[in-house]
């Protein structure tokens, strides 16, 4: 029964979501606050801001490489590399904001959000599941990102699959925390790593007011250092749980 409400919930944001008009990209997102060089550097903060993931995902990767007992050790090896991964697709956006470098800003996030949602499965309802699971999620996020992309190119983007890709783990994530039993200790850190996505998705709608006080910082700056301490409170948790013996 709880696995068909997490399935259930999963086809009724589908439904939803192929109900709804497509959504184009608003070329108004790549007008960011904050456009000021350093160095050379255009949109300086904007790109240096994103080293923390880079930081995270290598030393996630050392971390889980050196774990050969780990029982989501391929879910995890993927999601750090996602990490460091995002931070030079970020940063890479940033120096040239546009759809065509968001595809690979977006691409390795992807792979972030479909891997990390693998790996909760595999430990809270089924290693089995999350393993067959991951190559699938996977494929479905990279997916859902290249529909994006051509339908752009084509004059037809359509963000819809991305949106469900992006949001549906943030819903299924703390209800499956809810409803299954953790097999390690240091549960508690996913919900404290979902609370600092959540704020960086707010500093990012509030780019331009948080960049209006002072002129020190915008949002968006904000947003990559908050989610990456998301990530960092994600490898902390690896790194010092302990299996729950039952």
């Amino acid at each position: 029964m709880r696995v068909w409400i997490i399935v259930g919930i999963g086809l009724a944001a589908i439904v939803t979501v192929l109900f709804l008009p497509p959504i184009p990209q608003d070329p108004a997102y790549h007008d960011f606050a904050d456009r000021r060089p350093f160095l050379g550097i255009p949109n300086a903060l904007n790109v240096l801001s994103n080293a923390p993931f880079v930081l995270v995902g290598a030393l996630g990767l050392a971390f889980v490489r050196r774990r050969a007992a780990l029982e989501e050790r391929t879910g995890l090896l993927i999601l750090f590399a996602g990490v460091g991964l995002t931070g030079f697709g970020s940063a890479y956006y940033h120096l040239a904001p546009g759809n065509v470098t968001l595809f690979w800003d977006r691409l390795p996030m992807t792979i972030v959000i479909m891997s990390l949602f693998a790996v909760i499965i595999a430990e809270r309802i089924s290693l089995t599941a999350g393993r067959r699971l991951l190559p699938i999620l996977l494929l479905a996020g990279a997916g859902s990102v290249a529909y994006w992309l051509v339908g752009e190119l084509s004059g037809a983007g359509d963000l819809r699959p991305y949106a469900l890709v992006q949001f549906f783990p943030l819903v299924a994530i703390p209800l499956i925390l809810l409803l299954f039993p953790p097999r390690y200790t240091r549960g508690a850190d996913l919900l404290g790593a979902l609370a600092w996505y959540a704020l960086a998705k707010l500093f990012e709608a509030l780019d331009a007011q948080i960049f209006a006080v002072g002129g020190v910082v915008s949002g968006h700056t904000l947003k990559h250092l908050a989610s990456a301490v998301a990530m960092y409170w994600i490898l902390r948790m690896v790194r010092t749980r302990r299996a729950i013996r039952w």
